[in-house]
């Protein structure tokens, strides 16, 4: 049911909604938050645009919706431990988490969201495409579907492809904490605790093969479903401005920050809201 409060824009019929006539500066009524939880689940991603958050607002913010914790690999900032700042400079080459992912799914309890706030971007490239991996369950054969739903995915921090994509912010602020150190098994396929709906839960950042499988056996699937759940069909793209705010459901939906503004700046601040353990509730829609 559409809001009094707040217009709603869809990027696409897939993923994301713009949210307009909001002033995320100023308190939110109970009326408000519920309606915006409810977009929010049907569409995986939020996005507001125009917003001057200090980093107390943007934990206020934040707190509307879930408990606010720490990222494990870097140093929050400063009098903020919860908020993590996400940037790459002129001079760098890499830009941080910058290939398909839900965040953390190396941890034994995954993050609920993310929430993400533009500070500075590039005149032009940066943009953020996102997958929804309900639709990615949804889209796959019954037969596919059973095999995915009894398999365990192992998730490790210490993968390569995403290790490259952070090392120079963990030698400039990291935590202390080895990525090595952080492995997780999960069920391939999830229940959405609130939807009840079934989603993939394993990305091409974090999952190194399933726990039931040979490594040959589960690379030849990881491959094949690495491509299917990011197929354009199934995903949105945002070009951010200054002053914007994303919201996005890390057990519903997968994000790559794209690397197409080399010479340039580009500065978020990133707070994740803590999760439940995963799993799969057979038999549930």
């Amino acid at each position: 049911m559409p809001s009094s409060d707040f217009e709603t824009f869809l990027l696409t019929s897939a993923a994301g909604a713009e949210i307009k006539g909001l002033d995320l500066s100023v308190p939110l009524s109970g009326k408000i938050v519920d309606e915006l939880r409810e977009v929010w689940l049907q569409h995986g991603v939020l996005f507001f645009r125009d917003q001057n958050l200090e980093p107390k607002q943007l934990l206020h913010v934040a707190e509307y919706f879930g408990e606010a914790m720490p990222y494990p690999l870097l140093r929050g900032l400063e009098g903020f431990p919860d908020i993590t700042v996400v940037s790459k400079m002129e001079h760098e080459e890499v830009n941080f988490g910058g290939i398909w992912h839900s965040d953390t799914t190396y941890l034994k309890i995954p993050p609920m969201a993310s929430l993400l706030y533009s500070m500075e971007v590039p005149e032009h490239g940066g943009d953020t495409l996102f997958a929804n991996q309900i639709l990615a369950f949804e889209s796959l054969s019954e037969p596919m579907q059973r095999l995915l739903s009894g398999l365990t995915a192992i998730n490790t921090a210490g993968n390569p492809a995403i290790v490259s994509t952070r090392s120079e912010r963990i030698q400039d602020s990291g935590s202390g904490i080895q990525a090595e150190q952080f492995e997780a098994e999960h069920p391939a396929v999830i229940t959405h605790p609130e939807t009840g709906k079934k989603a993939l839960f394993v990305n091409r950042a974090h999952t190194q093969g399933f726990q039931e499988l040979s490594e040959k056996e589960g690379k030849a699937l990881l491959d094949f479903i690495f491509v299917h759940q990011v197929r354009t069909e199934l995903c949105c793209r945002f070009k951010w401005t200054p002053g914007t705010l994303a919201f996005w459901d890390n057990r519903s939906m997968q994000h790559y920050p794209l690397n197409d503004y080399h010479g340039h700046r580009r500065i978020m601040h990133r707070v994740t809201l803590r999760g439940e353990k995963p799993f799969l509730k057979l038999g549930s829609e």
